[in-house]
């Protein structure tokens, strides 16, 4: 009987063991379960990238009490790599950080680079970053560059954006279906709102209050695309635990507004940018209507895409505030408080947002009681202004790190999806570890780029966007190693290492590409401008073309040594076709110097050469499909549901890279060293500028610049329309 007793008690004792057991494990799935929700978004971008090798990592988010500082933990043996981050965006940086120091993958605009290894090598880092917020996107990128994206391109994007660890996105998508709805609200027709929204491209503009109607007008089919986009966008973004910066009311209103609102305080502003622009209106912020409209269009935002905590607001974006010169601060911290007030009353809690570009624009008039005037009424923690033109100005030092305000430090780079090959891999690495090593940095949280285009020069952002975790500490040169290795792959030669040493010598010196601005005029070289005979008192493209020629020379050979796939071969075609455009600028004011010397034999064996070059670039250009006129303007047209609306597309893209818009001196700005531009848009220019000039130095005749000039700009619009 007692031995019955016994096994009796043994068998409940076994049943409670194995409950527990049970209990144990299902709690330890349960909590698996909880950890692959938490972390399912950033193995999503992972196995995009590299596909079922992604069950090789194990993702861990860790929650920090430092919120203000971001971090990451790798550790690999064979089969497994563990990361640990305590958001998502870390977790994505963290592991291409890996994949990419061991030369397995690089991630591009122009293509990707994946070559897994078998087994993976054992590998151990640690890093942070003091920067709490890593911003990305200019507000005109989504005129220069993705006004025809799709969600395909939106969703390369964005992993683009989680694998570099950018977490403080620009989300300017979909606004204009919020913009209808709150005018149409205020009593505006369809009629009038269509004689107000400018054409697709030209968007970022109307919204930063430049100009009105310009190349419209915008068909309704695109209020519903962007709308259905913008929402995709911004559940992606924020389900990688990034913080999208989306728009508030700034002050601008319609035309067809004022009209309707005699009562109300609203200024008509000068033509923007030289003239020629339709006049914008911004209405007063003492005005009762100005709380009222800002709240409104921050609660239909968030009735159509959800709560944000990020609001950018730009109330003078070049333009000068209406303010009167007895009463200037008083007015100025009076807008700054009321776009303040306006969004925290809506969204309270978040934070407005501004580009602090303004501030370097107009130096003259933001002087330091300007700015901190227009500053004073908002809390410290309430407003972020986003220096981003740190390789043009230096607004930060000289407005005392924005008076106690929270702040972010970055460059623009590109201007306007003008590509020439330039950035400053020195200058970044010493300005970054200058700003952490000074005391009177004040409050910035922040740290990135801001390009007005994107597509060009990738290693400048790849290079930026590990600066943040390495704080500048990393040797150049060691980094360039495991760039090049994971680029082109681990055989990278030492001639191909010696020829980027080079070109960080030759062109990524350069911070700054001062030829897109010569003489007032834009274009990206002599080339790309509105042909001119004054081109002869030019003085030289920046960085050192001997040192480039070597580099291209290395290159040319190199190349030959990896297939036609590796990502060597688009570097190559950069470097040539920037060395042949730099060649045909010396060319051309010799062509000039030439013809205006009446030495006619010398102009047209300059005029035989350049054309030669232009013609050699463009078909070269063939190797770098995506840099294409015809793939801008088809992207355009496809995006349209009828021949009308993309006949309009295609417009809108072939005027905002050429004519741009306007009297002033935009013409240009927007220039693209693409296959088709060279032969069939600025080579012709000059063509008809050249045999002018030389027939007036047959004919012993006077030349008419100013007419010819006149006649180039009359083939330039009949060049934008589209049969």
């Amino acid at each position: 009987m007692k031995k019955m007793t016994r096994k009796i008690k043994d068998f409940s004792t076994l049943k409670i063991v194995f409950s527990l057991v049970a209990l144990l494990f299902i709690y330890s799935v349960k909590g698996q379960d909880k950890t692959n929700e938490k972390t399912k978004n950033a193995a999503s971008v992972i196995e995009r990238l590299i596909g079922n090798r992604v069950n090789e990592f194990e993702f861990t988010i860790i929650e920090s009490n430092n919120k203000d500082k971001d971090w990451f933990e790798i550790e690999s043996t064979e089969n497994l790599v563990k990361v640990k981050a305590p958001n998502n965006t870390t977790l994505c940086y963290a592991a291409y950080n890996f994949l990419r120091d061991i030369g397995a993958v690089l991630v591009s605009w122009e293509g990707n680079r994946v070559n897994l290894p078998k087994t993976w090598p054992k590998y151990a880092k640690k890093g942070d970053t003091p920067f709490e917020y890593r911003e990305y996107l200019n507000a005109c990128t989504f005129g220069y560059t993705t006004p025809w994206w799709d969600w395909k391109r939106w969703e390369q994007e964005i992993d683009w954006m989680a694998l570099h660890g950018i977490n403080l996105p620009t989300a300017m998508e979909g606004q204009e279906a919020v913009w209808q709805e709150l005018w149409k609200e205020y009593g505006l027709t369809n009629l009038q709102l269509e004689s107000h929204f400018a054409g697709p491209a030209y968007l970022p503009w109307q919204r930063m209050g430049n100009i009105n109607s310009l190349e419209g007008p915008l068909p309704q089919e695109w209020f519903v695309k962007k709308e259905a986009l913008q929402k995709k966008i911004l559940e992606r973004m924020r389900a990688l635990d990034m913080h999208p910066v989306v728009p508030a009311f700034s002050g601008y209103v319609p035309k067809a507004f004022a009209e309707k609102h005699p009562e109300a305080k609203i200024t008509e502003l000068k033509s923007w940018s030289g003239g020629g622009f339709a006049s914008t209106f911004l209405l007063d912020s003492k005005d009762p209507l100005f709380k009222q409209i800002g709240k409104r269009f921050i609660e239909i935002y968030t009735k159509m895409y959800g709560k944000s905590n990020f609001y950018l607001a730009d109330s003078f974006n070049e333009i000068e505030p209406p303010v009167t010169e007895h009463n200037k601060y008083e007015e100025l911290s009076n807008y700054g408080s009321a776009v303040y007030e306006t969004i925290n009353e809506a969204a309270p809690g978040a934070v407005w947002v501004m580009q602090g570009w303004l501030f370097g624009d107009n130096k003259e008039f933001w002087t330091k009681e300007a700015t901190s005037a227009f500053l004073s009424k908002v809390p410290n923690d309430k407003v972020m202004v986003q220096d981003y033109a740190n390789d043009r100005y230096k607004v930060w030092e000289n407005q005392e790190a924005f008076y106690g305000k929270q702040w972010t430090y970055g460059y623009v780079h590109n201007y306007g999806g003008s590509n020439p090959v330039y950035g400053d891999l020195n200058f970044y690495k010493d300005e970054l570890t200058s700003l952490l090593k000074n005391p009177n940095r004040g409050n910035v949280v922040g740290y990135g780029a801001m390009p007005e285009g994107l597509n060009n020069n990738s290693i400048v952002y790849e290079y930026i966007y590990d600066l943040p975790w390495s704080k500048g500490e990393q040797p150049i040169n060691d980094w360039l190693t495991k760039y090049l290795n994971a680029r082109y792959g681990q055989t990278t030669s030492e001639p191909v290492f010696q020829a980027w040493k080079l070109l960080l010598e030759s062109v990524y010196n350069v911070k700054y590409w001062e030829t897109r601005w010569w003489n007032d005029w834009a274009g990206a070289y002599l080339f790309f401008k509105r042909p001119t005979a004054t081109i002869t008192t030019f003085k030289g493209n920046p960085g050192d073309k001997k040192k480039l020629k070597e580099a291209l020379d290395v290159l040319s050979k190199e190349a030959k040594k990896h297939d036609k796939k590796n990502l060597i071969q688009y570097d190559l075609i950069d470097v040539a076709r920037h060395y042949y455009s730099l060649s045909i600028d010396e060319d051309l004011i010799e062509c000039v110097k030439a013809y205006q010397n009446k030495d006619i034999s010398k102009g047209d064996q300059l005029f035989k050469k350049i054309e030669k070059q232009a013609l050699d670039i463009d078909k070269a250009m063939s190797g770098q499909p995506l840099n294409s006129l015809d793939q801008w303007v088809k992207s355009a047209s496809d995006y349209g549901n009828s021949s009308e609306v993309s006949t309009l597309y295609a417009r809108n893209a072939k005027t905002l890279i050429t004519l741009w818009g306007g009297e002033g001196h935009l013409n240009d700005y927007a220039s693209r060293s693409w296959r088709g531009m060279y032969k069939g848009f600025y080579w012709p220019r000059w063509k008809m500028f050249l045999e002018a000039l030389k027939n007036a130095a047959v004919n012993n005749t006077q030349f008419d610049e100013t007419k010819e000039r006149e006649l180039i700009k009359n083939w330039e619009i009949k060049w934008t329309e589209i049969k």
